[in-house]
Parts: structure tokens; sequence; C-alpha cells
């Protein structure tokens, strides 16, 4: 018995010394404050306005660059991703997309999409936060048809009630034909204000 209760004593007077090793160590490893502020380098001395100038330069080489492919019609296929009744679309010319449910425009009008998210080519892409500035992106469309969805049926019952109903819905849809993708205006270019107030566009 004797035996026993002087092997406990012996681990609980190590226990802490374990701990104050492990404590000890811990504070080696890690570094503190006041050494970190020692052994700081001296700020260099870097130059914000350069940065600001290089990125600028390197900007307007970019633009340079988009602006003379879209010059001599190099730029290949635009796309464009619209933002239309709710949703979003990644559109081409000569795409037809659906829109669901009601909307306005009538067979045979001529819209233009002016909540442009993104526009791009074979070696550029335009994004919008969170689209595109009004009037460099113009987007053509033509609606093409109005028709109903098929028919959709809705059953209800309850169980040993009676209860039983049968209910059929068609909602609307509209098939849009996209025309024309173009940037209408030179990338980076100062926008004019507008004479007159633009029609209803969507």
């Amino acid at each position: 018995m004797s035996f026993l209760a002087q092997t406990v004593r012996q681990v609980l007077r190590q226990v802490p010394n374990r701990s104050l090793a492990l404590t000890s160590a811990m504070r080696s490893l890690s570094i503190s404050p006041a050494f970190h502020q020692q052994n700081k380098p001296a700020p260099s001395s870097v130059d914000a306005s350069a940065i600001a100038k290089d990125q600028l330069k390197e900007c307007q080489s970019i633009c340079e660059r988009i602006n003379k492919q879209v010059a001599k019609s190099e730029q290949g296929r635009l796309f464009a991703v619209v933002h239309l009744c709710g949703k979003q679309f990644k559109i081409t010319p000569g795409d037809i997309i659906l829109v669901e449910g009601y909307w306005p425009p009538t067979i045979g009008d001529e819209i233009s999409l002016d909540k442009v998210l993104l526009a791009g080519a074979r070696d550029f892409t335009l994004v919008g936060r969170p689209i595109l500035e009004p009037g460099l992106v113009s987007v053509k469309a033509t609606v093409v048809e109005k028709t109903l969805t098929h028919t959709k049926t809705h059953f209800r019952k309850k169980r040993r009630k009676q209860y039983m109903r049968i209910n059929f819905q068609r909602s609307p849809n509209t098939m849009i034909r996209i025309n024309s993708i173009e940037l209408a205006r030179p990338v980076d270019a100062k926008t004019e204000p507008e004479s007159e107030p633009s029609k209803r566009l969507f």
C-alpha cells in the first residue's frame, strides 16, 4: 500500500514540472511582440504613386489593344451575360432564349437589353460591377413568339375525406431572338450625357 502511495506522489510531483517545461518550450518557440519589434526590418520606401502609375499604364495598354481589335473587327464572335426578368442568360448573336412568365412586349417588337453584366470575345472579357456602363455594349433583340407552356396538372387528395381536386395550369412564355451584340463605343472612353431621354428598355 505504501508503495502505491509513493508512486502516486511521484507522478503528481512530476506533472507540474512537465507542464512548466512544455510552457517554457512553447514560449521559446513563439515570437513575443517585443522580440518581433526588435528584429523587424526597417520599412522600405515603397512609392505608392509609382505603383499606381504602372497599373494605369497597363490598363491603358489593355484598353488600346481591345479598341484596336474592335476597330479592325478581329475580336471574333461576341458573347454577353444579360439580366432579364429576374434571370441571367448567356447569349451570342443568333441565340433564341425563353423568358418564363408574363412579359409586356408583343410579337415583332425590337428591344434593347441594357442590363449587361458581362461581355467578351476570344481575347478579352469586360466584367461589370454589377453591370457594365450604360451605352458601352448594345444588345438588340426581337420578340419572336408568345405562347403558353404545356398543360401542368395539379392534383390534390385527402384520404378518407371525400376530397379531391384537379387543377390545370398553363403559364405564358416569350421567345426572343438575339440580333446583335456590339461594343457601341471605345472601352475606357468618357461618356457623353444623353440629350433626350431614352425609351423604355428591358
